[in-house]
């Protein structure tokens, strides 16, 4: 009542004040405890599970799908990595590139400022990242990452390259994002998208493995590139293959064998629970790993001085050890169980 009282505006306005200033200190609380959330033991040591390996410079995990953002992990990961992963470090690792929460495989983290930059522009502009090194910029080159998926039919060929730029739009009064096919038609902001694709094996009821070369570093390209480009998109995305997938469980359908013309029977090893995300779950999971990982032994190049020409000529014990890393990292449960029902014929 007082605050609304027109003969007495001094007063109205020091409560709002006083309102203000306790909404502005309850803000910057939350804004606090959001970014320096405290990661419980189970979650530090369910994350220190996921290491695939690690050095002075980066470290590598292999993510399951729905990190973060699922039991027993619900902080982010960036405050995750700080609180289980910095191994005496005075600060956490970062991550240098993403994957979708949905998705799961190689996941990325630099150690240090200077490998995070360089590490960075690795992803994201190549040109930057480059050094006076021959060998560090011939590693630079030969870095990529190869994915799996299984898509919902096959592409019409067997391996080929995807050039289609990608747009976002805005939907439902700009509360949903959604990835598009540019029209290029120079209207509206578009991003420069190319994936390598090649086959691996036949279409085995409805469905076929597909390895993915991205070339460039794009929000949902894969996804998007699969489902609209190939016209086959990824078992578990909903997002870019709602409609795709109501027909396919629809028209459920037994291939045949390429050598024989005898129709497939999917394998189903005993005591096989099928019902955990797989192929045959009512609901799959996204059928979506980042598989192989190959880029440039970072630590060995900073120690070396090769990225500081002031150190060109300093003496590393990683002298001896070898330009370039590769990680490979197994499938998560559900696309291996995908996996073992479809693969007789795989190549």
């Amino acid at each position: 009542m007082i605050a609304g009282c027109n003969d007495d505006g001094k007063l109205r306005l020091s409560i709002m004040r006083s309102w203000r200033s306790g909404q502005e200190f309850m803000f910057l609380n939350q804004l606090q405890n959001r970014e320096s959330p405290r990661a419980n033991a189970d979650e530090i040591a369910y994350l220190q599970r996921l290491v695939r390996d690690k050095d002075s410079a980066i470290i590598v995990l292999n993510k399951p799908p729905k990190l973060p953002g699922n039991l027993p992990v619900h902080n982010s990961m960036d405050a995750l990595a700080a609180a289980a992963l910095s191994y005496k470090y005075d600060e956490g690792p970062k991550l240098v590139h993403r994957l979708d929460r949905e998705s799961s495989g190689l996941l990325l983290m630099g150690r240090t400022k200077d490998s995070i930059t360089y590490l960075h522009w690795l992803f994201s502009d190549i040109n930057r990242a480059k050094s006076s090194s021959k060998a560090w910029n011939d590693a630079c080159e030969s870095t990529y990452q190869r994915y799996w998926a299984l898509v919902i039919g096959s592409p019409k060929e067997k391996e080929g390259v995807i050039c289609a730029p990608l747009s976002k739009v805005l939907l439902d009064d700009g509360k949903t994002e959604r990835v598009i096919l540019s029209n290029c038609s120079g209207l509206e902001a578009s991003q420069e998208a190319v994936i390598e694709y090649r086959v691996l094996g036949p279409t085995i009821n409805g469905g076929s493995w597909i390895e993915l070369c991205p070339r460039t570093i794009r929000k949902h390209q894969l996804r998007v590139h699969c489902a609209e480009a190939l016209g086959t998109p990824i078992v578990g995305d909903y997002k870019y293959g709602w409609f795709v997938h109501r027909m396919w469980k629809q028209m459920p359908r037994a291939d045949f064998q390429l050598t024989t013309g005898e129709p497939y029977k999917l394998r189903r090893p005993e005591g096989l629970d099928v019902q955990k995300g797989s192929v045959l779950a009512k609901v799959p999971l996204l059928h979506l790993h980042c598989r192989e990982l190959v880029l440039p032994n970072i630590a060995k190049f900073l120690e070396l001085g090769v990225l500081n020409l002031e150190n060109h000529h300093q003496k590393s014990k990683h002298s001896s050890k070898p330009d370039l890393l590769r990680f490979v990292a197994w499938m998560p449960y559900h696309m291996k169980i995908s996996w073992n029902l479809m693969s007789s014929y795989l190549v």
